[in-house]
């Protein structure tokens, strides 16, 4: 007996740069509309990782539960496939309980991952990034950046000098292939079929974000960050290579205690990486077919986007 084919599950996707306020923005949606949150956030997956990824608090999750928070360890890896099957499959019990998902977060490579698939790309090769990472300490991330573009200019282009995370995975790639890694990430894997709602929120004016950026960032240095950063620091399992250690604001820290610059130098610097990987993603959101933008900051725009997707679930 033939079964019929089931619609897709309609999932909002609510993208945006980091501290643009898409947590806020969840949290008053999920409160008049059937859905759940699902983290799409690199950080977050980080347990003990708390105040520098801008974790949702103990008593805001109880009101609103984040699926793909605190899932792993912070010496742990992650990758963007495990998200994509991880996120398929908390879709599909959200799908079955009768309720829609609400994608939330900043990592776009995870969000391409879901809505694309992913390319054929090899695993991470310990003594391959062991090598990368000590020709960095020696000539500097900028000189991996020009080897990058005589080998692959295209992925070059699209990565920026001060990438270090991007810079390494993509020199690893091409060492471990012998193919650029752009040509390999043309071939797109498989992706999850749905009906996607693609929202961006971004405030207009760039030096809003700024100023957004700078002051939560003086938030969560008083709130302890550098007390988070000298716990996992003392853990033997941990190193500032991990990619847990690497995101914006813990790599920093980290690099202060061990003495390398001053709290003024690390604030300043945990601020422009912030200010650089805000900008990195709206430039990949701006390449988003279909998406819908709206400022987070303006009068209405709750109003706005609860209309949006109640019309999207209709």
């Amino acid at each position: 007996m033939q079964t019929e084919p089931r619609d897709p599950p309609r999932v909002v996707l609510l993208m945006g740069p980091t501290a643009a306020g898409k947590t806020a923005l969840a949290v008053k949606l999920i409160e008049c509309l059937p859905l759940e949150i699902v983290s799409v956030d690199s950080a977050m997956v980080y347990r003990r990782m708390d105040i520098g990824t801008a974790k949702p608090t103990p008593e805001l999750l109880r009101r609103a539960p984040h699926r793909l928070i605190d899932i792993r360890d912070p010496w742990e890896r992650y990758s963007a496939a495990e998200f994509a099957a991880d996120a398929a499959a908390a879709i599909e019990e959200i799908h079955a309980a009768g309720r829609h998902a609400l994608l939330v977060g900043g990592t776009m490579l995870y969000f391409r991952a879901l809505m694309e698939g992913l390319s054929p790309l090899p695993a991470a090769d310990p003594a391959v990034r062991a090598r990368l990472e000590r020709e960095a300490a020696r000539d500097g991330w900028p000189a991996l950046h020009r080897r990058l573009a005589a080998l692959d200019p295209a992925a070059a282009a699209r990565i920026h000098p001060n990438d270090p995370q991007r810079i390494q995975r993509a020199l690893e790639v091409a060492r471990l292939t012998g193919t650029p890694i752009s040509e390999l990430q043309a071939a797109a894997g498989e992706k999850y079929p749905a009906r996607y709602l693609k929202l961006v929120a971004a405030p207009t004016d760039r030096a809003v974000l700024h100023r957004r950026i700078e002051r939560r960032f003086d938030e969560m240095l008083a709130a302890g960050l550098l007390r988070e950063v000298a716990g996992l620091k003392q853990d033997p399992r941990m190193n500032r290579g991990l990619p847990s250690m690497r995101a914006v604001g813990y790599r920093q820290a980290w690099h202060h205690l061990e003495g390398t610059y001053d709290s003024s130098e690390m604030r300043a610097r945990a601020i422009a990486a912030t200010r650089q990987l805000a900008k990195r993603q709206l430039t990949w959101l701006r390449g988003v077919d279909g998406a819908d933008w709206l400022d987070p900051t303006a009068d209405g725009a709750d109003g706005a986007l609860e209309r949006a997707v109640e019309r999207f679930l209709c």
